[in-house]
Order: C-alpha cells, then structure tokens, then sequence
C-alpha cells in the first residue's frame, strides 16, 4: 500500500513545473475583497506606537511577528493574553501569525523546530487565527536544491497533516534561498502535498530578487493556491533594492488586477523592508510604513480593486 507521502510525491511529479493559464475572470461585483493588512512590528517594537499608525491608515488587521522585539513564538503565555487584550481594545484583528518556521537550513535537526511549530499552532489559536505563515528550508549554496526534495516534503507534510488536524492553514512564502525560492519548486510543493490546508503567500518584490518575473511568470504557475499577497516592490535581479508597491519591477496593480479577476478574497499584507530587511524582519519606521501603505491604496484605486 502507497501511503499518503507517496502518492503525493508521484502526483507531484506530473505536475511538476506545468504552465497553466489564468483561471477564468469572476463578476468583481459580488462580495471579494482585499484585506488590508500588514507586519506592524516595521513601524518600530512598541505595541502602542504600531497601532497608533495603524489606526491612523484606517488599517484594523495586523500580520503578527514580533512586540517589543520578541518574535511572537517566544511571548510567554502571560504576554500573549495581554497583547490579545491591547489588540482588541484597539479593534484590531491578527490577520495571520507571520512565524519564522521553515526558516532554518534543510540540514538541521527537524524534532526541536516541530516543537517550535506546535507553538506557532497554539499562538494562532490564542490570536484567533487560523493562518501561519512559514517557509521550506534553507538550502546549503552549493547543493542543488532537488537533492534535498524528499527531505523537504517530508517535513513540509509532517506540518500540514498537524495543520489539518488543527484546523489551520499554512502558508507558504517564496522567500530567497529556500527550497521554495522559484516558481516551480513552490508549484511542486503545493501540488505534491495537495491539502486545503496548504496555499501560498506571493511576495512579489522575493521573486524579483531573485531574477523571476512576479507577473505574469510566476502568477501564472501559482494562481489557483494564493490566499495572501505581501505588498513590497523591488527592481529585477538586485537584492535588497526594496521600494514601496508600484515603484519596482513587479507590476504589483496587474498582480492585484488578476486576483481580483479570479475572485481573490483575502489580505494584502504590508511587508515594506524600506530601511532594513533582515532574516527574521524587517524594519520601516512610521513614516516609511505610511508611504508605503498609501502606495498600496494607490494600486489598489488604480484597478479599482475592492479594499477594506
């Protein structure tokens, strides 16, 4: 009998690297939307100050990664309780759990970094969010990324049957350097682990770093599993040449455009990296943060996508 990792691994491979075309447009007119989200640890480390400019930008969600410095894994339960408290008595909802998990070398040992996972899956709960946001694994510089395939799928399963069973969703960014760094690789991870409980977050301005076109190369292959858009532009094939949405390469407005036209109804989250990017985050400031917020909206009015 094949069991489940196997029969996922040898459908995969069919699928592997297949260009499809865009899915079908839907009516705009009926309930799809954007929600407008962000990391607001890049405006600085204070809770307070987070979502003072937050609530300035009429913005009520928020991608959760750090307070005060402390990635949100690490918070004691103490703290969590009263960062849920502060959060609500602002009005803000946590769009999702922006966890550094997957973001080790494929080499390391994987049972401390699952114990780490089961943590992610306990804040969520606790931030009544049922996204994770993760990645799948650095790979050594030398090493072709397809000889540690196997290793890679059989972690990234491991997570998503624990999801499925905790009824979350992980989602999956195509950051640099990962085994899921290109188009195809990510392709081959969603289509070989196959769950509902498995999509995609496009980071367009990752794409670009890497010398991959965001729109429409990679859209294309990967359409049918985004369910987030993190917002920050970037020029072709320079690394660290972050700028806000619409001022890079990666035709962010068309981006938005497409997923509107396939009925996309979910965040687009704020990730400026305007000052500093670093491994576990990123860094903007208050005013960088607006200029980029106010970039998002101007992609979004020029398409006339639906935002809230």
């Amino acid at each position: 009998m094949k069991t489940r990792e196997v029969e996922h691994r040898e459908r995969g491979r069919a699928d592997h690297n297949v260009d499809r075309g865009m899915t079908p447009p839907v009516d705009r007119m009926t309930d799809h939307r954007f929600g407008v989200s962000g990391f607001a640890d890049e405006i600085g480390p204070d809770l307070d100050e987070q979502l003072d400019v937050l609530e300035s930008l009429g913005i009520s969600r928020l991608d959760l990664r750090s307070v005060g410095e402390t990635n949100v894994l690490d918070l004691s339960d103490q703290q969590v309780s009263r960062v849920r408290s502060e959060l609500d008595e602002r009005g803000i909802q946590v769009t999702s759990i922006g966890s550094p998990i997957g973001k080790i070398a494929i080499t390391d040992e994987f049972e401390p970094h699952l114990e780490r996972f089961e943590r992610a899956i306990e804040v969520a709960d606790a931030f009544d969010t049922d996204r994770i946001r993760l990645f799948s694994y650095y790979v050594p510089e030398d090493d072709d990324p397809e000889q540690h395939r196997d290793e890679v799928l059989r972690r990234m399963d491991a997570k998503v049957e624990r999801a499925e069973a905790a009824g979350v969703t992980l989602l999956h960014e195509n950051e640099k350097d990962i085994y899921g760094d290109t188009p195809g690789r990510c392709r081959d991870l969603l289509t070989t682990i196959d769950s509902p409980n498995f999509r995609a977050i496009f980071d367009p301005a990752n794409f670009l770093e890497i010398g991959v076109r965001p729109y429409p190369d990679a859209l294309l292959q990967l359409i049918e599993y985004v369910e987030q858009l993190h917002v920050k532009d970037a020029q072709f094939g320079e690394r660290g040449a972050v700028e806000p949405a619409g001022d890079g390469d990666g035709q962010i407005p068309a981006t938005i455009s497409a997923l509107a036209d396939r009925g996309f109804d979910g965040p687009a989250s704020l990730e400026p990296h305007l000052e500093r990017a670093g491994e576990r985050s990123g860094y903007s400031g208050p005013g960088g943060y607006e200029l980029a917020a106010e970039a998002l909206f101007e992609c979004l009015d020029s398409v006339d996508a639906t935002y809230e």
